[in-house]
Formats: C-alpha cells, sequence, structure tokens
C-alpha cells in the first residue's frame, strides 16, 4: 500500500508518512516515568502529533515484555459536567480502548460514580500484573466542572498505593492546555477550589512543531517512494507559510501531489505550485482551518487577536489568561524579536479574511478602471476608490463590527481581497507592539506594498506620518517593491467630527532614499 501525507487522524507508520514523534517532545522523560512511577502532563495544540505520539509509544511498550500500557480519549465526555455521567462513560471508554489495543479488558464494578473510575483502575491493575500498568489519558481537558474535579481526585487517591497489581505505576494526562490553565467551575459561575487535585504530577512537558530539517526528511519518504522532488524553494516555502505547524506541512504537502503538482505528472515540486496549494488549502475550510476561524468569534480570542491585529502594546496580554488559551490553541505565539505574533503565515490570511469576510461579500465587484494594460494593478486608482468606499460605508459597517479598533485594517483589507480575489496573492504582516500592518500585494508580476497605520492619539498626525515613513522604507529595503503606499486612518473623535472633505485627502512623499511613497489619509 502506497503512503501519504496525513491529515485526519493519527498517523500509522504503515499507511502514512511520519516522523517519530518523540523526537519533538520539550522537556520529557519517558524512560524515567515508567522508572520511577510518575504522573505528568503533555500539553499542545490540537493536531501537533500528541495522539501520534501516544499510540506510538503505546505500541513501542507493548512490544516488550517489562509493562503494559494503554491509550484511552475521554474525548466522549465533552459536554458532560456531571459525575454520574462521565465516570461511567470514562470506564467504558478504558474497555474499549483495551479492546481495540489487545490488553486486559478490566470490569466496571458497581460502586458509587465518586470511586468508580478509582475502582476500575485498580481492577485493570490486578489483571496486568506481573507487568505494571501505564495509562495514556487523551483528550483530558474536554472534562469540566465536577466531572474533571472527581476524575482527577480519583487518580490522585490511588497515587500513594500506585504499583503493579494496585494502580497504574504511571499516568499521562494529555490535551490541548496545560493542567494548571483548566478553567473548572460551578454551575453557578463560581469558582471552585479543588484542592490541588493533582499536585502529584512531575512534569508538564510539550512537544513542538516540525523544524526546516524535519519538513525535508518528512517530503523525503515521498521522494523516496515515488521519485516526485521537493525543490529546496518548495521546501523554503512550506515553511514560510506553516513555520513547522505538522498539520499545516502536511496538508500543504498534500494539496501539492494530489493538486497542484500530481505525482507522476510533476518531476518536480516548486513554491509555485506550494503558492497555489496553499490557496486551495485555506479556500477549502478544512476542520483544522475552520474551526481556527470559529475561534475567532470568542471574546477572550478578540482580547488577544485584536492588538496584534492592529499593530497595538498592550503589557499585560502575555500575562492574560487569554494570551496562554490562545498560545494552546496555537492560535499565537512569542515571535523572535520577542513580540506576541500570530503563529504562521497561513493562520494570519485565514485570521484576516476570516474576519473581513461578510464585509468582501458585501462589496460589490468593482466597475472602475484598476488594471493597467501590463497585467499589473492601478494602486492609485485602487487607493482613490477605496477612500469613495471609505466615505460611503465605513460608519454604518462599523456598529456591526466585532473587532471595532481593526475595523480599518479589515476593511481595508477586504476591499483588495474582493478585488484581486483569485487573481494575485495578498501577504500580512502584522504583531502586537509594531504599530502597523503590512500588506504585500502581488499581481501581473508586481509587487506592492500597503503599510497600514492609525494615529495614535498621544502623537499626532505628523509624528505618525513621520514614523510611517520610516518604517515602510526598512520594508522596502527588505523586499524591494515596485510601489508603496502609506494608508493613515486618523480615528480621534476631534477629527472623525470634521467633514469628509478634510478628512479624505492624499500627498506624494518620498523615502529617505528617494523612492515615491502615496500617502492616503482617511
Amino acid at each position: 500500500m502506497a503512503r501519504y501525507f496525513n491529515t485526519t487522524g493519527p498517523c500509522m507508520p504503515h499507511m502514512h508518512y511520519m516522523l517519530p514523534p518523540a523526537d519533538r517532545l520539550i522537556g520529557a522523560s519517558l524512560d524515567r516515568y515508567i522508572r520511577d512511577q510518575l504522573y505528568w502532563v503533555l500539553h499542545a495544540p490540537r493536531q501537533t502529533g500528541k495522539t501520534t505520539f501516544l499510540q506510538s509509544w503505546m505500541r513501542e511498550i507493548n512490544s516488550g515484555t517489562e509493562a503494559i500500557a494503554c491509550y484511552v480519549s475521554v474525548e466522549r465526555c465533552q459536554g458532560v459536567p456531571e459525575v454520574e455521567r462521565a465516570m461511567p462513560a470514562i470506564c467504558q471508554a478504558i474497555r474499549d480502548y483495551a479492546k481495540a489495543f489487545n490488553v486486559p479488558i478490566p470490569s466496571i464494578p458497581d460502586v458509587a460514580e465518586e470511586s468508580l473510575l478509582a475502582s476500575t483502575v485498580i481492577d485493570w491493575a490486578a489483571l496486568c500484573a506481573p507487568k505494571p500498568l501505564i495509562v495514556l489519558f487523551d483528550e483530558v481537558d474536554v472534562l469540566e466542572g465536577p466531572a474533571m474535579i472527581s476524575f482527577l481526585r480519583q487518580l490522585r487517591g490511588g497515587f500513594a498505593s500506585r504499583g503493579v497489581g494496585k494502580f497504574p505505576v504511571s499516568i499521562a494526562l494529555v490535551g490541548m492546555r496545560d493542567l494548571r490553565d483548566y478553567l473548572v467551575h460551578s454551575k453557578d459561575g463560581t469558582p471552585i477550589n479543588p484542592g490541588s487535585p493533582f499536585n502529584i504530577k512531575e512534569d508538564s512537558i510539550t512537544i513542538g512543531n516540525f523544524a526546516r530539517t524535519d519538513i525535508a526528511a518528512l517530503t523525503a519518504q515521498h521522494t523516496g517512494e515515488t521519485g516526485q522532488v521537493f525543490g529546496e524553494d518548495a521546501l523554503e516555502r512550506i515553511w514560510h507559510y506553516s513555520s513547522g505547524q505538522p498539520w499545516l506541512v502536511n496538508a500543504l504537502a498534500k494539496k501539492c501531489v494530489l493538486e497542484t503538482a500530481p505525482t507522476g505528472k510533476v518531476a518536480v515540486i516548486t513554491a509555485a505550485h506550494v503558492d497555489a496549494a496553499k490557496e486551495l488549502l485555506i479556500k477549502s475550510r478544512a476542520t483544522h482551518i475552520d474551526s481556527l476561524g470559529q475561534r475567532l468569534r470568542e471574546a477572550r480570542v478578540r482580547r488577544v487577536v485584536q492588538p496584534i491585529l492592529t499593530g497595538a502594546s498592550d503589557p499585560l496580554m502575555a500575562d492574560d489568561d487569554a494570551f496562554l488559551f490562545c498560545q494552546d490553541l496555537g492560535l499565537v505565539t512569542i515571535g523572535e524579536d520577542g513580540s506576541p505574533c500570530i503563529a504562521n503565515a497561513i493562520y494570519r490570511e485565514v485570521l484576516a479574511r476570516e474576519l473581513s469576510y461578510g464585509m468582501q461579500m458585501a462589496i460589490p465587484p468593482p466597475e472602475f478602471r484598476w488594471k493597467r494594460d501590463n497585467g499589473g494593478i492601478d494602486m492609485d486608482a485602487l487607493m482613490a476608490e477605496f477612500q469613495k468606499f471609505w466615505r460611503r460605508h465605513s460608519e454604518m459597517w462599523e456598529e456591526k463590527a466585532d473587532y471595532t479598533e481593526a475595523f480599518p485594517h479589515l476593511l481595508l483589507m477586504a476591499f483588495l481581497q474582493r478585488i484581486i480575489n483569485g487573481g494575485g496573492n495578498i501577504e500580512r504582516e502584522y504583531a502586537a507592539g509594531r504599530g502597523r500592518v503590512d500588506l504585500m500585494i502581488d499581481y501581473g508580476g508586481r509587487r506592492n506594498i500597503i503599510e497600514i497605520k492609525l494615529v495614535h492619539p498621544a502623537d499626532g498626525r505628523n509624528t505618525t506620518l513621520d514614523e510611517g515613513l520610516e518604517q515602510i522604507a526598512r520594508y522596502d529595503d527588505t523586499v524591494r517593491v515596485d510601489s508603496l503606499h502609506l494608508v493613515i486612518f486618523d480615528r480621534r473623535p476631534e477629527y472623525r467630527a470634521k467633514p469628509w472633505e478634510e478628512r479624505l485627502s492624499r500627498e506624494a512623499r518620498t523615502t529617505a532614499a528617494g523612492k515615491p511613497v502615496a500617502v492616503i489619509w482617511c
């Protein structure tokens, strides 16, 4: 059976191209967890390889003679806070997975739900003797309220007596969030003090993204089996779009070999094939992408994403539980410069498109002449038309916006996406504290920079303009483009009270190197 790039469920060595997931564990000491009979936590964003690792490690343990391990997902208990419903479901999950993985199957004793899980795993440990039992609980963070508290307390209750034939010698709790970040509330919203129900954990570890060398090693497996090569430029482009996020890496590679550069028809996959694959992936609204978009409407996610999107500085952002939550989602990270930012280029694209999609669909097809005879974009005409659109629609549309502070950025991005959709590409750069958003429009073989800034009340227009000219010049020094446009939104109340004739203007400036910059005031 030919192997393939996997984007659905855990990877299986005989079916999928894969790398040893244990190699990406950060801070783990797997042998010690068994030898010293330790309980531990593994947390990482969804679809980074947690389940693949757990099942791979389980198979490795069970192939020997020293211990018995079993993977158990408690996902079926999502949305079930009641102990009397959750505990029987967890115990039944134990039986189901034990049967599926061909390990001893425990019985479910007739005892109160408050001790049902503990009694079940005691029976399980006895069945596994003389081998020690290791249990790998996955999706633990779906548990909530009293069910979570009871689950943790029953496992803690057996910790002191753990041992061969008595209780699991090692237990892993695995999920998207670290145990310390679980938010457990009672039904009336009052925080519960669980009495440190799992204060016996040894470590909290995580699993990292692919490195560049991992991407090369993964795609080399495809080359070895099919002869189709991923060129160096393609590998670099996969890294650029994904930052090594495992699902995105596999999804981009899969789109290439199946759609944009079909195996057997294309010998060498290039950066252009990856660019096309990225666009298809975003438009496909795969579950991984779609679930990310849905999260953007949550208040705690908006609290983090909005200042990143506008480039604002928030000294409390990284200390906020909302930021930790977004990190655990894999949506945000700390960039190389120490600033909070969106985790990768595809997520930046999805975020901008998702938040501006409704506006984009409400923008009528362009009737003005925005294409040049050479196939490029008449950026001056485009910006003039946007100013008209801003005057006619911004105030009414802003009243319906969720991301009010980022509304100008999103409306401009929606306008641009509507115009060039399908015929070109927009790349976005933004991070908290940058004070700007940079857009790179690649269309008709020409590249154009649009930098978006807001007038800060403490700075005023002249300071904002000078700062914007300096920033856009630095960006141009890096990428060297054909045109530069600086769009400045003045959202101060005193300025918004002025007539539109004073609020909308444009002027010609130059960078320190003498390159023209069109400054668009809105």
